[in-house]
């Protein structure tokens, strides 16, 4: 059984070092992936509610904005 108490370099003990447990994620991010999938879905929400907005802002769909530029 390995001991949960270290020593530092001054010889003072130190049980707040013990190292966590690392974990590497190694799934791809890229291509159809679902992370992929809910990222578009989730950019594609706040596009529309953001041209739900601009409309109720300025009185005027999306091209009526666009032409009075």
């Amino acid at each position: 059984m390995t001991s949960r108490y270290t020593v530092e370099e001054g010889g003072r003990l130190n049980n707040f070092a013990i190292e966590p447990k690392m974990y590497v994620d190694s799934t791809s991010r890229t291509g159809f992936t679902e992370y992929a999938e809910k990222l578009n879905g989730r950019l594609a929400m706040i596009g529309f509610v953001s041209l739900l907005a601009l409309e109720v802002i300025t009185g005027h769909g999306v091209i009526g904005w666009i032409s009075n530029l």
